[in-house]
């Protein structure tokens, strides 16, 4: 009794913020995960996030079916692209098949009622020029048909990775603001990619908006290795090295929908989101 009165005090707490807060869930039952989460948002991929595949919602019934479970429960859906698409490639067997990817990725997140899509900002090869990198992903945002925004996301490691460092990011937004579709790219600031790629988390939030005008999605990760490291290691909140202090500043800055991506299942996430709701 004692710890469903403490959820049911934590999630009054919840009700007060003016941002969800979730995790990335399983994909076939995510609805379920969100319930015993008491979670307003998830994350979730379609399908297997290392495949080339056209992407598809995994529950019972489709994406028909998960737009309108999800809106009756009330839980904002948030999906993330497959990993192997990299828009910025120089390689056009890498470039083509990724552009075509994140529209279909996009097209069956429209379907399924989600706020957006996250993809990664991606990278080039050492003996490539980053500008025409920078200038795939103009040419990327341009081609696209965005029902639902896509969300960059900022990544940890490489050197030659477009938005690892905040110099990288501010010439991506440089490359795509002159879309006509600049309006639906949005910006996802992970906090274990921020730490682990080298970025002061004081003041993180607002410098990124000035850049991006926006932080739409937080994912609030804590990290295994240490500042700068380059290492895309997530952590359980409050077991790594990311200052808790800082991690908490950001999803207050941000006031964004933030979801966990830290290891383990339902019960870590609700350790995890314990640890988060007390300190907001």
């Amino acid at each position: 009794m004692a710890r469903e009165a403490g959820r049911a005090g934590d999630l009054a707490r919840l009700g007060r913020m003016s941002f969800p807060l979730g995790a990335h869930v399983d994909s076939v039952n995510p609805l379920a995960d969100a319930a015993a989460l008491g979670a307003g948002v998830v994350q979730i991929f379609l399908g297997d996030p290392q495949s080339w595949k056209k992407p598809a919602a995994l529950t019972e019934g489709g994406a028909d079916a998960l737009r309108r479970g999800a809106a009756e429960a009330g839980v904002q859906l948030v999906v993330h692209s497959p990993y192997v698409l990299n828009v910025a490639s120089l390689n056009n067997r890498v470039r083509i098949p990724s552009r075509k990817l994140l529209q279909q990725t996009v097209d069956e997140a429209a379907a399924v009622g989600a706020l957006g899509v996250v993809v990664h900002g991606g990278h080039v090869t050492a003996k490539d020029d980053p500008a025409v990198g920078y200038d795939n992903w103009r040419k990327c945002v341009d081609g696209l048909k965005l029902p639902v925004p896509i969300f960059i996301e900022n990544t940890a490691g490489g050197g030659r990775a477009l938005a690892r460092k905040e110099e990288g990011i501010q010439r991506l937004w440089d490359a795509i603001s002159g879309s006509d579709n600049i309006a639906q790219v949005g910006f996802c600031l992970d906090t274990c990619h921020a730490h682990a790629g080298g970025l002061e988390l004081d003041g993180l939030v607002g410098r990124l908006k000035a850049i991006t005008g926006r932080v739409d999605v937080v994912h609030c990760n804590d990290s295994r290795d240490a500042y700068d490291s380059g290492a895309d290691r997530h952590a359980n909140l409050g077991k790594g090295f990311v200052d808790p202090e800082a991690l908490i500043s950001i999803v207050r800055d941000a006031a964004a929908p933030t979801i966990l991506e830290t290891p383990g299942g339902v019960l870590e996430h609700d350790a995890d989101l314990a640890w988060l709701r007390e300190r907001l």
